[in-house]
C-alpha cells in the first residue's frame, strides 16, 4: 500500500511545513486530474444505489445489532478493486513533493478508503430518529454488510484524526479527494484552523461558537486558541492534507446526491528528520492519548447527544 516517494522540487507546495506550523492544513492549488477522478467516480457509483437500498431495516438491525467492526478492513474495502486506477493520486507530482517534506521520502500508507457522505434522501425515517443529535453519524453499523467496503456518514461533529489512534503518536497525516465538485450543500469538510496547536485531546472536544467563523477550542490544562472556521468546498480534483491533531467534522449532506471522496492517512517514514518532527516541536499539548474519545458505550453505540458542528 506503499506510494512512490521523490525528493522535493521546493514547487509551490514547498511550503507545506509552514502552513502545518500555522494552520494544520495544507490545500493543494493543483487539483488532481479531473478525468480521472471522474472515471473513477463512475466505476465506484456502478457499484451500487447510494440510495435507501445501502440500508437495514429497523426490525433486522434491532434483531442483531451490531456497532463494531463494520467500517472498511483489509479484504472489505472498495478501494482495493481499483488499486492500479490510484496513480493519479498517489504519484501526483505535487502531492509526492508535499509528503516526501512533511513525512519524508520514504513516507507510507496507513489506509485508503472510499467515504461517502449519504444525502439525507438516502436515509430511512427510523434511522434519522435513531443517530438524531449523535456526535459520530457513522452509519457503517446500519449498512448491509455486503456494502460495508466504504465508510457512510450522516454528519460528524468536530474531530481529530488521532480518535481511532490511541497512544499512537501524531506522526501521520490525512489526504482528502474530492471525486466530484463539493459545494456548501454536498457535506464539505469543515475544518478549524490552527486547532493542531492544542495537541492530542479527548473527543467531544470543548468548542464554544465566539465569532462568525470564530471557536474557542479549550484542551485543559494545555490552555486555549481562538481557532479559525474554514469550509472545504472545491471542485472535481481538490485535495488537500492536514495534521492528526486537526480538528474538522462535517454536516449532514443536504444535497439530493451524495458525496464520494478518497481518505489517505499517511504516516512518517523512519529517516533521522522530517518536516511533521517541525510542526509537532511547537505543539502546546500531547502528541499522543492513552484514550482518545469518551463517546462510546461499551458495545460501541452513541452514549451521549452532542454535535457542535450543527452549528458550525
Amino acid at each position: 500500500m506503499g506510494m512512490t516517494a521523490r525528493s522535493p522540487t521546493g514547487d509551490a507546495d514547498g511550503d507545506v511545513v509552514e502552513d502545518f506550523i500555522r494552520d494544520g492544513v495544507h490545500r493543494f492549488d493543483q487539483p488532481l486530474d479531473a478525468t480521472a477522478c471522474s472515471r473513477l467516480l463512475a466505476d465506484i457509483r456502478a457499484t451500487r444505489r447510494f440510495d435507501g437500498s445501502l440500508f437495514l431495516s429497523q426490525a433486522e438491525f434491532d434483531a442483531d445489532p451490531q456497532h463494531l467492526g463494520v467500517n472498511p478492513r483489509p479484504g472489505r474495502n472498495l478501494l482495493e478493486w481499483f488499486e492500479h486506477r490510484l496513480g493519479f493520486v498517489e504519484r501526483a507530482p505535487h502531492i509526492v513533493d508535499a509528503l516526501t517534506a512533511l513525512l519524508g521520502p520514504d513516507y507510507r500508507v496507513l489506509n485508503k478508503k472510499v467515504v461517502c457522505g449519504v444525502p439525507a434522501s438516502a436515509v430511512p425515517p427510523w434511522l434519522k430518529a435513531r443517530i438524531h443529535g449523535a456526535p459520530v453519524n457513522n452509519l457503517g453499523a446500519y449498512v448491509r454488510p455486503r456494502y460495508r467496503d466504504v465508510t457512510y456518514f450522516y454528519g460528524i461533529d468536530f474531530h481529530q484524526d488521532l480518535i481511532d489512534h490511541r497512544e499512537r503518536e501524531a506522526d501521520f497525516v490525512t489526504l482528502y479527494v474530492y471525486l466530484h465538485p463539493v459545494t456548501r450543500r454536498d457535506a464539505p469538510l469543515f475544518l478549524l484552523e490552527g486547532s493542531h496547536r492544542l495537541g492530542g485531546s479527548i473527543f467531544p472536544h470543548d468548542l464554544t461558537r465566539t465569532g462568525l467563523d470564530l471557536w474557542r477550542y479549550r484542551n485543559g490544562w494545555h490552555g486555549q486558541e481562538t481557532v479559525r472556521q474554514s469550509v472545504l468546498t472545491g471542485d472535481t480534483g481538490f485535495a488537500a492534507i492536514w495534521h492528526a491533531c486537526t480538528l474538522h467534522g462535517t454536516q449532514p449532506d443536504a444535497a439530493d446526491h451524495e458525496r464520494i471522496s478518497l481518505r489517505y492517512l499517511i504516516a512518517r517514514g523512519r529517516g533521522p528528520s522530517a518536516g511533521i518532527d517541525a510542526v509537532n516541536a511547537t505543539l502546546k499539548g500531547p502528541l499522543s492519548l492513552p484514550q482518545t474519545r469518551a463517546d462510546l458505550a461499551a458495545d460501541g453505540s452513541a452514549a451521549i447527544r452532542a454535535n457542535t458542528v450543527l452549528k458550525a
